[in-house]
């Protein structure tokens, strides 16, 4: 039997023996498409060469390629766990052609390899074929089908509609017919009663697909309508644990050994075994597909955090959790314990896992503890929530009460259902459910996008020249109209390009494009499928005329500094706290800058400054820059150069190097250290576990940020009279102070003594309680600490009403003797009701309340009020 390894490997070498070339995966999370936060499917690393953005190097492609499904289109969270072969995330093994070979030689090799390198059972094998679609004027896919039938009976070639046999991008884009193969696992017997055919695309988790062939050949127009693209493209993708699946001889992907070894392992930990308890299975099953997910997208850059992609890994990370404390009694963190499980099962694959071990343990391990902190939270108000609906005669909670729950807690319905059906309720399915699609409508309707069609001007490709040019001559390639929000912007697309566009933290520049007729002001830049992207408000009204490209070179330098001087933090963090230091993200503006690095705990001031000492004496030294582009990666590593975990690299890269300082990086940046001016950093605060973050401001800024310093001091020492020391001046005016506290203090306690003494001397009784009421200019504090003083004091029945004025706003303060409590009367109930003759409102315990208002005039009248509402 074939073990996983064996299978990726025996796949990369089959199609490397056709000629194509074996490319490492990309990150798993998406950094520079803004349509994608993950990698959904092999061909995202393709996009811009499929769209057309960029040559394709190689004409023939092969990979495993780490992918990841939990929202949008593919959106499979919710299955995960429950079947047998659904994931969040899991390797797509893919072959692609780009304008070379097309469907024959994509179904023959298919064939070839499933059938003659691995030797399925051909028998078992069906295939499906797009069967054509009158609304788009599209014939059933006769060339694929007479493909096909080389290989296969016709009985196992089936027609498949539209939305199971047409691969599309996105709503616009490339797209195209495919053919997917499915395989029947079933036992012979239970073949022999149906047949395989009836179960294709029927769910049946022995009947699955594992390849898919598709076959782009159109381009889908903002208008629906199709149009041929020039050159064709392949674009395959199987699943590799469903093929493990069938390789060796299981049921079910979590059986194979891509799962076993980690089920084992969670299984030891609860004290359990998998087989044994339908519940006890989902759990683990969802722990071992979740635990992979989590590992890589840490590894790859994204932390779990509460927006965009970080927010898809918490909810991730948390489900996992909550079925290991509900169905396995993990009652304290455990996830991160599993993590060398994980290493020995894929570390040799993927060695970014082992590089990035310690940050990875600790951010799941405080992620865990956070979300059990939270469980215990949500139970609790769970709780609460059923012993209102019971008081109140009911045995339902409400739906918005669960989405609640839900929404903030994290808790799924099924855990609140689990934990309410244990006593004895239910929670309104209906409105959670309602609840639910409100939510869904929200994030739609913000995220709602409408893009116009290409308008083409000319053909060509963008040539950046921003590393050397600020401004450059251009034409419009091509432009589009985007709405979003109620706001209508263009995008536009030039010929040549001094302009860089949004990536690797550094944000997109501004400026303007001119032509003899007008100015157009561009307001940023983005990049998408590496293409860039000119944002503006209003188009051109020649947009054929020859224009020039003009970069702002005051927010150009800005950056440039604050990028350089990123890097300069980057080699000085290293020195002082350890080479262990790695960038975690950064985000360059013309104001400031912000970088994340790799450190398990605070750095202390002291480092801080040594840092800061480090980075400005490279600064005044003026090391000069050393740029290396188009440099082979391996030279690249030669020289030292730091790469970024998480980052996609080409065979060739760019070097930027100041003196010590070598990094891979795509940014712009000065011509010498000296044009930083000075760094000063502003703060370094935690991020995630084991990630820490300095910000800071450069040049200019800091410039200001002295002048604002010095301007606060002349101010400081003019209040004291421009004493020579200003330090012993503040200490002794802090201490005269705290002195001068401490006897107001005092007096005020003498005062309330005086007054609590007075209002036992002045105090009525009225049918038998003792009422004593006041109004004086005391805080809120003092009468309270004088009501409980009179509570203790004075034996009986007792009603203390005390009106207070405290900075112009006026209080109210009750406090009741217990037996007054139990005849049923509330303080809380009188102060309510009387402070709304002060404006206000308030409320407390039933011996002892408190109300504030805005009319201090209605005082008087609220303690008699009160004296009042209690029937004396």
């Amino acid at each position: 039997m074939m073990t996983a390894k064996e299978i990726r490997d025996s796949f990369k070498s089959f199609f490397e023996s056709k000629g194509h070339q074996i490319v490492p995966s990309a990150p798993m999370v998406v950094k520079d498409d803004p349509t994608l936060m993950f990698t959904n499917a092999g061909m995202n690393q393709f996009k811009d060469i499929i769209l057309g953005n960029a040559p394709a190097k190689y004409k023939r492609v092969a990979d495993s390629q780490k992918c990841l499904r939990v929202s949008g289109k593919h959106n499979d969270l919710e299955e995960v766990g429950h079947d047998t072969y659904h994931h969040t995330m899991f390797e797509m093994l893919g072959n692609w052609s780009f304008g070379d070979y097309f469907k024959e030689e994509a179904i023959s090799w298919a064939w070839e390899y499933l059938v003659d390198v691995l030797k399925l059972n051909p028998e078992n094998l069906y295939a499906t074929v797009f069967e054509g679609s009158a609304e788009d004027g599209l014939d059933r896919d006769n060339e694929a089908a007479g493909y096909w039938e080389k290989y296969l009976p016709k009985d196992h070639i089936i027609n498949g509609n539209k939305h199971d046999n047409f691969w599309e991008m996105g709503d616009t884009g490339p797209c195209g017919p495919c053919s997917e193969i499915h395989i029947d696992l079933r036992p012979a017997e239970e073949r022999a009663k149906v047949s395989g055919r009836d179960l294709v695309n029927h769910d049946h988790p022995q009947v699955i697909e594992i390849w898919n062939l598709v076959f782009m050949q159109f381009n889908r127009k903002a208008d629906g309508s199709l149009e041929g693209l020039p050159a064709k493209v392949i674009d395959t993708g199987m699943g590799f644990e469903r093929l493990c699946m069938a390789m060796q001889g299981k049921t079910s992907n979590y059986d194979t050994d891509v799962f076993q070894p980690m089920i084992k392992a969670i299984a030891t930990m609860a004290g359990t075994e998998y087989g044994k308890d339908a519940q006890q299975d989902v759990a683990m099953r969802v722990i071992a597909d979740h635990i992979r997910t989590i590992a890589f997208s840490i590894t790859d850059g994204q932390l779990p955090s509460n927006a965009k992609a970080g927010y898809v890994i918490r909810r991730i990370l948390r489900r996992a959790v909550r079925y290991g404390y509900t169905f396995l009694g993990q009652k304290q963190a455990f996830m991160y314990k599993l993590l060398p499980v994980l290493l020995d099962n894929m570390g040799e694959a993927y060695p970014e896992l082992k590089a990035q071990q310690t940050l990875i343990e600790k951010v799941i391990k405080e992620e865990e503890d956070s979300f059990l902190r939270t469980l215990e939270t949500g139970i609790r108000l769970l709780e609460k929530t059923m012993a209102e609906a019971k008081a109140a005669g009911k045995k339902e909670i409400s739906g918005v009460d669960g989405f609640t729950l839900y929404d903030t807690f994290g808790f799924p319905l099924d855990l609140t259902e689990l934990i309410l059906r244990e006593n004895g309720m239910t929670v309104n399915e209906e409105e959670f459910k309602a609840e639910m699609q409100k939510q869904k409508e929200r994030a739609r309707n913000a995220a709602a996008v409408e893009t116009g069609d290409w308008i083409v001007l000319n053909e060509g490709e963008t040539n950046f020249v921003g590393y050397d040019y600020t401004e450059y001559e251009t034409s419009i390639l091509r432009y589009r109209q985007v709405k979003q929000k109620n706001q209508t912007l263009y995008q536009i697309v030039l010929s040549d390009t001094p302009f860089y566009a949004e990536s690797g933290g550094q944000v997109g520049d501004t400026g303007v494009l001119c032509s003899e007729f007008e100015t157009i002001e561009i307001i940023d830049t983005k990049k998408e499928n590496n293409l860039p992207i000119h944002i503006a408000k209003k188009l051109p009204e020649h947009p054929e005329a020859p224009m020039m490209a003009c970069v702002d070179t005051d927010k150009r330098a800005a950056c440039a500094a604050n990028h350089s001087c990123t890097h300069l933090l980057d080699e000085a963090l290293r020195q002082v706290l350890g080479t262990h230091v790695e960038q975690k993200g950064s985000l360059v503006t013309p104001d400031s800058l912000r970088f994340d690095f790799s450190h398990f705990q605070k750095v202390t001031d002291e480092q801080l400054r040594e840092v800061e000492h480090l980075v400005n004496a490279k600064i005044r030294e003026n090391v000069p820059l050393q740029e290396y582009r188009n440099l082979p990666i391996e030279k690249a590593k030669e020289l030292g150069a730091i790469a970024l975990f998480g980052e996609k690299y080409g065979e060739e890269v760019r070097v930027i190097q100041f003196g010590n300082s070598i990094e891979f990086c795509g940014g712009t940046h000065v011509s010498a250290t000296g044009k930083i001016g000075m760094v000063r950093i502003l703060s370094e605060s935690s991020v995630a576990a084991g990630v820490r973050r300095i910000e800071a401001i450069t040049g200019e800024k800091v410039e200001q940020l002295i002048d604002k310093f010095q301007d606060t001091m002349t101010d400081l020492k003019a209040l004291f009279n421009n004493v020579p020391d200003l330090r012993v001046a503040i200490r002794k005016s802090i201490e005269e102070n705290a002195g001068l506290k401490k006897q107001v203090e005092e007096f005020m306690k003498e005062k309330a003594a005086s007054l609590k003494n007075d209002l036992i001397a002045k105090a009525k009784e009225i049918n038998g309680v003792k009422v004593i009421k006041t109004v004086a200019p005391i805080t809120a504090d003092v009468a309270k600490d004088i009501a409980f003083q009179l509570k203790g004091e004075v034996s009986g029945s007792l009603l203390v009403v005390i009106g207070s004025v405290d900075a112009g706003k006026p209080m109210l303060t009750v406090m009741l003797s217990e037996d007054l409590v139990k005849n049923g009367l509330k303080a809380g109930m009188l102060v309510k009701e009387a402070a709304k003759l002060i404006q206000g409102g308030g409320g407390g315990a039933p011996h002892f309340a408190t109300a504030g208002g805005k009319n201090p005039d209605g005082l008087l009248s609220a303690v008699d009020k009160v004296i009042e509402l209690a029937g004396l």
